[in-house]
């Protein structure tokens, strides 16, 4: 599958997957049918797996391209390749479990375009589906004097979600992604490790569409990396990653970002390194501490359906008193 095209394509898109040949055509067939036509698709196989490509030949589209890689070096790495096998000045980055909205990419390259930022990243809010409920994240926007390492891991309440950033949100100029790749090997946090380390970049900043333009599967009967556990790689990229952060986010990722992850480790030593890792080098808040007495003793499954539950029933409300959405805002830290 190639693609020969007659001018450069505006934006390039990047899929990386494996094995998840009954998953990847819906997130193919969503990019390929955006608004915005100038664009290029390359779906980046990640390792030996014939499968994907049987399941993509009916796609007999010319700007789909595959990038089928001799092993498997993980997410983070196939992303990586994509970017450098990109043609367009900017890419936009999607997961093979996700999807797209038509409009998605057609608002982000006007929010890019109209950036007051030499390398703006944009992303946008997500709709969350999971097999009980469906609800909008993230909540809120930055605020403009926001430092953004804090807005994407401080909470004011009981929830993860009120400032988030995801990968299929991810719309960045091929530049950036050339000059700050994705950490290979980095099994959980990859997109906020990734973004807290292009915000280091002179010239870049952040843009969010307002509207939610991704769909989000979190389906909890498939296994996603997001349920491994690597509590120990997570600790020490907390560490590595303390001189990106504010010390009100230090303290927050810890006892709730990293939290999440090592509490399933259900060990005494961890619960009490992280609390003191908090304690140490940042500055924990009230919500801080009633988040890690929550992620400790409360199970994951029962914590998300509560989650849900409460989520749900305010998307609902929200939905029947709908309101015109604020215009997009721009910051950078």
């Amino acid at each position: 599958m190639g693609l020969s095209m007659m001018q450069r394509p505006e934006v390039s898109v990047v899929i990386p997957t494996r094995n998840r040949p009954e998953l990847v055509p819906r997130a193919v067939r969503s990019a390929l049918d955006q608004t915005l036509r100038e664009i290029e698709v390359i779906v980046v196989v990640d390792g030996p797996d014939p499968s994907t490509g049987e399941a993509l030949a009916a796609h007999a589209d010319p700007r789909l391209r595959l990038v089928e890689l001799p092993e498997s070096g993980g997410a983070p790495a196939a992303r990586n390749i994509g970017a450098k096998e990109a043609t367009a000045p900017y890419v936009a980055l999607l997961d093979d479990d996700d999807e797209w909205l038509p409009e998605k990419l057609a608002t982000q390259l006007k929010l890019a375009q109209e950036s007051e930022h030499r390398l703006p990243i944009v992303a946008s809010r997500l709709s969350v589906r999971t097999p009980r409920a469906e609800f909008v994240i993230p909540r809120r926007l930055p605020e403009p004097a926001e430092p953004l390492s804090e807005y994407f891991s401080v909470r004011r309440g009981l929830f993860h979600g009120e400032g988030f950033i995801q990968t299929s949100t991810i719309f960045a100029p091929t530049e950036l992604l050339l000059q700050v790749p994705f950490t290979p090997g980095l099994r959980r946090f990859q997109e906020l490790d990734w973004t807290l380390r292009a915000l280091q970049v002179e010239g870049v900043g952040v843009e969010y569409a307002s509207e939610p333009l991704v769909v989000w599967y979190a389906d909890e009967n498939r296994q996603r990396i997001s349920f491994d556990s690597p509590w120990r790689q997570s600790f020490e990229w907390l560490k590595e990653s303390r001189d990106l952060v504010t010390p009100r986010a230090y303290a927050a990722l810890a006892m709730s970002v990293v939290s999440s992850v090592a509490a399933d480790s259900s060990n005494p030593r961890v619960f009490l390194d992280l609390l003191r890792e908090a304690h140490k080098h940042g500055k924990p808040g009230i919500t801080d501490y009633v988040t890690f007495m929550q992620v400790w003793l409360v199970p994951p499954r029962p914590r998300r359906a509560v989650r849900d539950f409460v989520l749900g029933r305010r998307r609902a409300r929200e939905s029947r008193t709908v309101t015109p959405m604020s215009e997009a805002r721009t910051l950078s830290e």
